[in-house]
């Protein structure tokens, strides 16, 4: 059986949707299944057992022996929350005591690190463990994820296989219930829908001009394609970066979110909100070698394919995956 944690969530759902695609129905799918908001994302998933997330680490105890893989993608995901408790608790604490059945019970792991690591980029975007102890994220989310990052790298007793995969900026289907967390693609979207326009953050640094602040963004798919292949494969363990090592900017998302809906681009800028003003990325890039050296060698979805493919065949239609 594979584990899934966050499969109610964003990625979570659709690592299960495309282990349901080739076959894989053995699948026990872990979250706290009491909101609702996010019931399109698991109800038609084929699996063997939906588990509520306090209850996984017992389960496992009793479980362990018919556990093939666990991917760990649950946690606080929020930027905006500045509370520690909330992330040491669901982003630190939980994940320590997972991996610590995982290394006792000889289970492979992946887990949910993040871009969010490399703060404002003073150490650039290498997925190196020897930059780790560096880092220093912007925000609490980003140090949750760091402090585990770690942690781990500080472990003797490990996994038979563990991989730690920091993603960048993740869009696509299924990303409906996270609110002011959703891309921009989805805010764009009903944006357009709403009022014809597009309203991007403002610059705030005289080196980048409005709209031109840089992400990698990647396509959810091409999240859950590089997760499987790691299942299957199981390269070196350690931490990969997952974007596509080409950043685009905000600019070009909202243009391409327009063309998907075959309308002219309109496109405003506002300030960006004091709250988070300080702790904004300007600019981040995947480097990407390690994992294409690791053996994964399909091409990334180009941002002008994966917004056509999300608008048009989920937003639209309002589909799930």
């Amino acid at each position: 059986m594979i584990v899934i944690t966050g499969a109610a969530g964003f990625i979570g759902s659709v690592v299960a949707g495309s282990l349901n695609q080739i076959g894989r129905e053995d699948l026990v799918l872990v979250d706290d299944f009491s909101k609702k908001i996010k019931e399109r994302n698991f109800r038609n998933k084929k699996c063997q057992l939906f588990l509520e997330r306090e209850r996984l680490h017992e389960w496992l105890k009793d479980n362990h022996s018919k556990v093939d893989f666990i991917v760990h993608l649950g946690a606080r995901t929020d930027t905006t929350e500045f509370d520690w408790n909330v992330f040491a608790e669901l982003n630190v604490n939980y994940t320590e005591r997972l991996w610590t059945l995982c290394a006792e019970y000889s289970i492979p792991l992946i887990y949910a690190s993040s871009a969010a690591t490399y703060g404002g980029g003073e150490f650039g975007y290498d997925d190196s463990h020897q930059v780790v102890d560096k880092l220093v994220p912007l925000n609490p989310y980003g140090r949750s994820k760091n402090e585990i990052d770690k942690w781990i790298l500080s472990q003797e007793k490990c996994p038979p296989f563990w991989a730690g995969l920091k993603f960048f900026n993740v869009y696509g289907p299924n990303e409906y219930h996270k609110g002011r967390m959703a891309s921009v693609i989805l805010h764009s979207f009903h944006q357009i829908l709403d009022n014809g326009e597009v309203r991007l953050f403002r610059s705030h640094r005289p080196d980048f001009e409005d709209g031109k602040q840089l992400r990698d963004f990647v396509y959810v798919k091409d999240i859950a394609s590089v997760i499987l292949f790691l299942i299957e494969r199981r390269p070196e363990s350690g931490l990969y970066n997952l974007g596509t090592g080409n950043a685009r900017s905000f600019f070009d998302l909202a243009t391409n979110t327009f063309y998907a809906l075959n309308k002219e681009p309109n496109i405003k800028f506002i300030d960006t909100p004091l709250d988070i003003r300080d702790k904004y990325q300007y600019f981040t890039e995947a480097k990407m070698d390690k994992l294409r050296n690791a053996g994964y060698d399909k091409p990334f979805t180009s941002l002008e394919d994966g917004i056509a493919d999300y608008v048009k065949n989920y937003l639209v239609q309002d589909k799930t995956f």
